[in-house]
């Protein structure tokens, strides 16, 4: 059973899938290829990745894969909360440059599909927050790139104080998006 839900942006969904709760806990299929299917969801995932940020506040994006090797990502929280933020990249999107945010966490098991031609990024809300997500096509060092995360001309609210963000030197000199040149 998976609650699906659809954002503001068309292709991007918040997806639920159902807990089955008792006195040891919870189990949940996190994925179910064929159930994802039916519900219209047609990426092939291929690679599963997984971070640890020690500290609330950590940012980790705007990072995107240029075709041929563009990615989805289907990402959820394993342990602690995070805002997730998708910005559409599609140069001949009607909702080009705006974005979406969702709370995920552990404790709502809520997971957010980020279709290829977006750019992604999270801020941890908790500390030892653990992020798991799959994506559709392999890492590429040659097709990564990314975007300034705290660009105001995208306006995101990312939960956080930008003063003390923890962000990678990559991230941190991540052109704006104003000088982004789209390749999706």
């Amino acid at each position: 059973m998976l609650d699906i839900k659809k954002t503001e942006i068309d292709g991007v969904l918040l997806i639920t899938p159902k807990r089955y709760s008792d006195a040891r806990g919870f189990f949940v299929e996190s994925y179910h290829a064929g159930r994802y299917r039916e519900a219209g969801i047609a990426d092939i995932f291929v690679q599963d990745n997984h971070s640890l940020s020690i500290a609330a506040g950590t940012v980790r994006g705007l990072h995107f894969q240029a075709p041929p090797r563009a990615q989805a990502k289907l990402v959820r929280v394993l342990k602690g909360a995070i805002i997730d933020v998708a910005v559409d990249a599609r140069k001949m999107s009607p909702t080009y440059g705006k974005h979406v945010r969702a709370m995920l966490s552990a404790d709502n098991g809520a997971q957010l599909l980020v279709p290829a031609g977006f750019l992604h990024g999270f801020a941890t809300l908790e500390p030892g927050t653990e992020v798991a997500y799959k994506v559709s096509d392999y890492y590429s060092a040659g097709h990564d790139g990314g975007v300034f995360w705290n660009d105001p001309t995208l306006g995101i609210d990312w939960g956080i104080d930008p003063a003390i963000a923890v962000v990678s030197e990559k991230d941190a000199k991540a052109a704006p998006f104003s000088r982004f040149q789209s390749p999706f």
